[in-house]
């Protein structure tokens, strides 16, 4: 299994959790299974909304763009050619960042910490790692 086979598993893992959150948001969840109520607080905060729409369902975008390039990447005539590593880098790259002020406005305004956030803010910074190996691996063949 190569690094972009992992990238598609990690993707779409995001897009399910982004969904759910993106669910709970539009209120088809009743409740978020979170224990501390920190993520109902992060939800319903100011920063849970970019241009207008639910930071989840961007998240949701994200995780299936990242999906689709890694699962075009990893398979059929593209698994060979580079076009995916720079695609995924610039994704990856722009998730570290965007998911990190998240976390930043987490931890300095709104004061309550969601444990999906962090979630997805980890499986944000693996993705990237890994997309940064796959590019190291490329360049050295």
């Amino acid at each position: 299994m190569n690094s972009r086979m992992v990238v598609a598993v990690i993707a779409l893992g995001g897009v399910f959790l982004a969904a759910y959150l993106t669910l709970y948001h539009y209120g088809y969840v009743g409740s978020l299974a979170c224990g501390t109520g920190g993520c109902e607080v992060v939800q319903a905060s100011s920063y849970a909304k970019f241009i207008g729409l639910p930071v989840a369902l961007w998240g949701a975008g994200y995780y299936a763009s990242v999906f689709f390039v890694s699962v075009l990447g990893s398979v059929g005539p593209a698994a060979d050619k580079r076009w995916p590593t720079p695609v995924l880098l610039a994704l990856n790259g722009w998730g570290v960042l965007f998911s990190g002020y998240l976390t930043w406005a987490e931890v300095t305004r709104i004061n309550a910490l969601c444990r999906y956030c962090i979630a997805s803010a980890l499986m944000v910074v693996v993705l990237f790692g890994l997309s940064v190996l796959d590019h190291r691996a490329r360049r050295a063949k």
